[in-house]
């Protein structure tokens, strides 16, 4: 396996001060030798080479010069063996032989289409996720993989479809892990099962979220129905739960008191008349009794 190996690159503006003051030299020199050519002066064809010569590798050496931008590393290379990479920003000089590949380090997003798979209970759900991740080993991912960027997203995808398999789109029992219940979870997984997958190519996953889910529209009707019906159930146990506590009270506030003593069979009626004032869902109607208790 490649490792990056980080290389330091000489100053590229010394570098060019000096080109340009020996191209201005060489300039000079040829100038005085073509003089000379039309003054008829002897040996002057050894000096026009030796000017033309020194043209070409000042051209040569012109081209070692390269830039690096912020955030940013050149990966050099010479003749297919890799020598380093550059993370020095500015104008940098080396080897005019190495070939420089530009390679990005900035933060990058992706964001995964929306796949249509089946949870865990086989219900079908669409899911898409937000992958933010940055290349950390320009080696790796040059040389590791073929196309670091498409194999990244193609590994994302699949960690998405993985995870969206192992858990139920909704929670349907007490302490069971779901896809909307526990996104903080969900989340922490995913990056992880994200980045096991591109150890290999050079890239570190700063976060992985889930953007989109929801039932497939097949079956989303239905589910809404059931999620409707699932929360009438838990909001009727809390009021029943409620009502029976309140219930309860007042008999213990009347008995403490003793503002009235009650039979067995109006305690009866007395809690039987609360529950169904406190769990109704419509407001009731109140009946003035007139008369006495037993009548």
């Amino acid at each position: 396996m490649i490792r990056e190996l980080k290389r330091p690159a000489g100053s590229g503006l010394a570098w060019l001060f000096a080109l340009l003051l020996a191209f201005v030299v060489d300039l000079l020199w040829l100038l005085s030798a073509v003089r000379s050519a039309l003054a008829n002066l002897p040996g002057v064809g050894p000096r026009i080479f030796l000017g033309v010569l020194a043209l070409v590798l000042i051209a040569l050496l012109a081209a070692g010069l390269f830039v690096v931008n912020p955030n940013e590393a050149k990966v050099l290379q010479l003749f297919g063996s890799y020598r380093g990479t550059v993370h020095t920003p500015g104008l940098r000089w080396a080897n005019p032989f190495l070939t420089k590949t530009k390679i990005s380090v900035r933060v990058r997003n992706f964001e995964t289409g929306k796949l249509k798979v089946n949870d865990n209970r086989g219900n079908p759900i669409e899911i898409a996720a937000v992958v933010v991740w940055k290349v950390v080993d320009t080696a790796e991912a040059l040389f590791e993989v073929d196309n670091f960027e498409n194999y990244m997203h193609v590994q994302s995808e699949s960690a998405v479809r993985g995870l969206a398999t192992n858990y139920p789109y909704d929670t349907y029992e007490d302490g069971e892990a779901s896809l909307t219940g526990n996104l903080g979870d969900i989340a922490t997984r995913l990056q992880t099962e994200i980045q096991d997958r591109l150890e290999k190519a050079g890239v570190k996953v700063i976060e992985a979220r889930i953007s989109h889910l929801a039932y497939a529209p097949e079956i989303a009707g239905p589910m809404l129905q059931r999620q409707q019906a699932t929360a009438i159930i838990a909001a009727r146990q809390r009021i029943v739960e409620g009502a029976v506590g309140m219930v309860e009270m007042a008999l213990d506030q009347l008995s403490k008191q003793n503002i009235v003593r009650l039979d067995e069979e109006r305690k009866a009626a007395m809690v039987s008349n609360l529950l169904v004032v406190l769990c109704s869902d419509r407001a009731t109607t109140p009946v003035v009794n007139t008369g006495s208790l037993y009548t």
